[in-house]
């Protein structure tokens, strides 16, 4: 379309991708475009920084070598703890931020990006960390750990970044921005109507399985097919139970789409975790749409995902 905007970065472990569409002929506008596009891109790099497991000079790398300590940190990375806590608190631990020792363990321990490889030395004990360890002050805006233990916020840091990338380009209108398959789409397309998203086919990676149409909504999609190590043991996936320390087996794909990129990216992971039946009572509880494919591909569907396609 003429007078479109498309900026591709590589940042937090995959390639971000915005697209902005605007009228030709308009130099003004255009820069605005760019400079809206380059705030966007700023958020990915700061949350990076902040949150990334990886990097020994992360905040999150610099909160997680001290145990037992009241440690004042950031807003942002307050609030992306306090949130992953909250889901793990209401999944009762199938969501939990503190795993990121056992995916260590699990051979899921570098950023290929930057070739970044964790060594947390924290080891996997019979009686492994949970999300009950993590003491929060809101009042201080400080975090405990309670014990030795690595937080892990892959599915939390990435959609919070989403989400304030989405609110630099609002104001442009029409755009959408596709983080690793992470998605929010503002407005319209170039022909006028809401985006048409794809749900990869989970054991056919040139088909999909189904579409959407989506405007002002982040779209986010947990599968067993993203990634994949034999360093995990059993040759599981990236998502772990934390409450049994194994790759769940019941589920290939869950896609949550929700006014949040946070909130699609955390429930979705949740609710993958959970299966079918208590993965769509948590999307329903929390007014959202989304669908679940079990191992046998069967069909789990929220009663409003018609409602938002």
């Amino acid at each position: 379309m003429s007078g479109m905007h498309f900026h591709a970065e590589a940042v937090m472990g995959t390639v971000v991708t915005f697209e902005v569409l605007g009228q030709a002929g308009d130099a003004t506008r255009q820069l605005d475009r760019e400079a809206a596009v380059g705030r966007a891109v700023g958020w990915f790099r700061h949350l990076e920084r902040v949150c990334t497991r990886f990097d020994p000079a992360s905040e999150l790398r610099q909160l997680s070598a001290q145990t037992g300590v009241a440690v004042p940190v950031s807003t942002l990375l307050f609030e992306a703890v306090r949130f992953a806590i909250g889901v793990a608190t209401e999944t009762g631990g199938a969501f939990d931020p503190t795993i990121g020792h056992r995916n260590e363990a699990r051979g899921f321990d570098r950023e290929f990006r930057h070739g970044w490889k964790a060594c947390s030395n924290v080891a996997v004990l019979d009686d492994p960390a949970s999300f009950r360890d993590v003491i929060l002050d809101p009042e201080n805006r400080t975090i405990t750990l309670g014990r030795p233990l690595v937080l892990d916020l892959g599915a939390v840091a990435k959609g919070l970044a989403i989400d304030l990338a989405a609110r630099e380009l609002r104001g442009q209108g029409n755009f959408s921005i596709d983080a690793g398959g992470d998605l929010y789409l503002g407005g319209r397309n170039a022909a006028g109507r809401p985006w048409s998203v794809g749900i990869r086919h989970p054991r056919d990676p040139l088909a999909v399985i189904e579409t959407m149409r989506v405007s002002d909504a982040a779209v986010c999609t947990s599968g067993d097919y993203e990634r994949r190590t034999s360093a995990s043991g059993d040759g599981g996936h990236h998502i772990l139970d934390p409450r049994t320390g194994e790759s769940p087996a019941g589920v290939v794909n869950a896609t949550v789409v929700a006014p949040s990129a946070m909130v699609a990216d955390a429930l979705a992971t949740a609710a993958f975790v959970l299966g079918p039946v208590e993965g769509l009572q948590l999307l329903e509880r929390h007014g959202v749409a989304g669908v679940i494919f079990s191992d046998t591909l069967e069909r789990f569907a929220t009663a409003g995902f018609g409602d938002k396609t």
